[in-house]
């Protein structure tokens, strides 16, 4: 892979413990790296009463990747599920600050904070 694919790049996997699905992600949640992860994360809403974003490995995420947890955060809603997003370095974090997303997200789950640093 060369430098730019990987500088380009995002992957992620999903663990599943008990209702609840992990899925760590690592690289940029950017424009044109967001609809695959969006078609894949949806459906786990289906069969988890809870999805938690690891974002411990995100190095940045640009308007397109907002756009893709603000859509998440509707299917997870529609579906009686909860997301979570957890371990958001200090960019991601001031992110969804400055776009007033952090208390979105903070509202998201019944049971204790859905943002957790």
């Amino acid at each position: 892979m060369t430098n730019t694919a990987v500088m380009n790049s995002l992957t992620f996997n999903v663990e599943r413990k008990g209702e609840t699905a992990i899925v760590r992600c690592r690289g940029r949640l950017v424009a044109g790296l967001c609809g695959d992860f969006y078609a894949k994360i949806k459906p786990l809403f289906a069969d988890s009463k809870r999805v938690v974003l690891d974002l411990t490995d995100l190095d940045s995420v640009d308007s397109m990747g907002l756009g893709i947890l603000v859509r998440l955060y509707a299917s997870a809603k529609s579906a009686g599920s909860c997301l979570e997003l957890i371990n958001l370095n200090k960019k991601v974090r001031d992110l969804l600050g400055i776009t007033n997303l952090l208390s979105l997200f903070g509202e998201m789950c019944e049971k204790g904070v859905a943002i957790k640093f």
